[in-house]
């Protein structure tokens, strides 16, 4: 008997490939250190290859006097290798940064352009949950855009209203991916793509996912969020253009 494969489970199957190379792991170098190269979060490759996009939250406070160094880690395994990253660009309101790497570009991944996003579409997001915990493997699951909803959430009453509701509150809002798949800190910062084209819709965010939902990170509940895509892509113009 023949098992029947869905076509969104074959076209993902074909997709994965493409994507790996250009996820990497976002971390530092401190060679007195042991391990001297760790890593927390998830990045990707776009543009020239040598742009690489993560959330602003995940970049690491350096020790300077000890020269600790920002940058990607790629390989595969327990095989780390390190590359330094400068800091091109931050959007702290959308937290989302863009950061450069001098040398071989690695395979950049392609950014929406149209907006074309569907509350039901199947989506998918390939990162590093758990960070080092699960080793340098890239690891992707799957998602649904359930919801395309406003950033700030009202509160209930006025009783509910603490010094962090009040500071998101007078935040601008803006929309945001809701997805229906789970997610890990280590996730913060990865690809959120089409299955089928591999053409990223989003950025994965644990932060706004542990304001927004009490004990998600520790119990995972299947509910995600990601940054629209326009907002990479408006980062990456400001660097452009020199802003």
């Amino acid at each position: 008997m023949l098992a029947f494969v869905s076509p969104a489970y074959a076209e993902l199957k074909e997709t994965i490939p493409t994507i790996k190379p250009s996820v990497v792991g976002i971390g530092t170098l401190l060679r007195t250190r042991s391990p001297a190269i760790v890593f927390v979060a998830t990045g990707f490759a776009v543009g020239d290859g040598l742009s690489i996009v993560t959330n602003a939250h995940a970049l690491p406070n350096l020790d300077v006097e000890k020269m600790e160094t920002l940058g990607i880690v790629i390989g595969a395994g327990e095989k780390l290798d390190f590359r330094p990253a400068t800091v091109a660009a931050i959007d702290r309101e959308h937290d989302l940064a863009h950061l450069r790497l001098t040398g071989t570009p690695l395979p950049p991944l392609r950014l929406d352009n149209s907006g074309n996003v569907t509350e039901g579409q199947s989506l998918a997001f390939t990162g590093f949950p758990l960070g080092m915990n699960l080793g340098l493997t890239p690891v992707t699951h799957r998602a649904m855009l359930s919801a395309i909803t406003p950033i700030v959430l009202p509160s209930l009453s006025s009783r509910r209203l603490d010094s962090r509701a009040i500071s998101q509150l007078q935040r601008r809002p803006f929309q945001i991916l809701q997805l229906d798949g789970t997610a890990y800190p280590g996730n913060s910062g990865s690809p959120v793509y089409d299955p089928d084209s591999g053409i990223v819709h989003g950025v994965l965010n644990m932060t706004f996912l542990k304001n927004q939902k009490e004990n998600a990170i520790s119990q995972p509940s299947g509910i995600s969020y990601a940054i629209p895509v326009r907002y990479v892509r408006e980062l990456l113009q400001e660097k452009a253009a020199g802003k």
